[in-house]
């Protein structure tokens, strides 16, 4: 089984990391050329782009000229270290067993604007930059057009006939993923709370549970829908009847 995820806004380059175990992204190489663009960006130029406060975009400036290869563990950490934001809350990496490590390198891969594709112990310099930026590239004119179906190959060559792709990204990043591209179908979880008289996603608690569900899917060894459909943490149900095709709704 693999599974997709969004990354994270907010990040961690402080804490210690409970491992020395390591990898390189894939596409360093096209890293290299977005960010030798973005070195090319005033901090103004980065508000306006990024839609972000002048404070952010002195941050996102001063990471853009400082950012370089090669990538160490003294000037990059791991990606499932590294990002913060709520679906990494949910997947707690730091209570993982260190022996379910090497599962969770297997199966997880992170999208990101900057890097394309990275698995969790994936060496990343900080950076921001959405998969929805109008940044343009050379010929390309947004992020969507510069990954084109690289990041949907990538996962091809990595899936198996039949092997199981979990999407629990959000429709930002999902969108940089051709469907027809892909040899194996995708199922999508989707997280509704009941508010107003009505199921509906509430968005900070449907990132919390992305996480838990991958967590889940670790902790269990999932490798079926069947097993999938027992998800049940933080009152999460799976429900049937709300459930269509390739996407299955869970309700509390």
């Amino acid at each position: 089984m693999k599974i997709i995820i969004s990354p994270a806004k907010s990040l961690d380059f402080e804490s210690k990391v409970p491992t020395n175990l390591y990898t390189q992204p894939r596409f360093l190489r096209q890293s290299e050329k977005l960010n030798k663009k973005l070195k090319t960006i005033s901090k103004n130029k980065l508000s306006d782009l990024m839609k972000i406060s002048d404070d952010l975009a002195s941050l996102n400036y001063e990471r853009n000229q400082t950012w370089e290869t090669p990538f160490s563990t003294k000037n990059a950490k791991q990606a499932i270290y590294a990002f913060t934001g709520e679906v990494f809350r949910g997947i707690d990496v730091s209570s993982l067993e260190n022996k379910k490590l090497p599962i969770l390198q297997e199966s997880l891969r992170i999208l990101s604007g900057l890097y394309g594709l990275l698995k969790p112990l994936d060496l990343m310099q900080p950076y921001r930059l959405e998969m929805g930026t109008k940044l343009k590239v050379g010929s390309t004119e947004n992020l969507y057009k510069f990954w084109d179906d690289t990041v949907a190959k990538a996962l091809n060559e990595e899936l198996e006939d039949g092997e199981l792709l979990i999407n629990l990204a959000s429709s930002e990043y999902f969108k940089v993923i051709p469907k027809k591209v892909l040899k194996v179908p995708m199922v999508t979880p989707v997280f509704k709370d009941f508010k107003n008289g009505e199921y509906k996603i509430v968005m900070t608690y449907a990132k919390k549970a992305r996480g838990l569900m991958v967590r889940y899917i670790i902790d269990h060894n999932v490798k079926t829908i069947e097993e999938l459909k027992g998800f049940n943490i933080d009152r999460y149900r799976f429900s049937e009847e709300m459930s269509t095709g390739n996407e299955l709704i869970f309700t509390r």
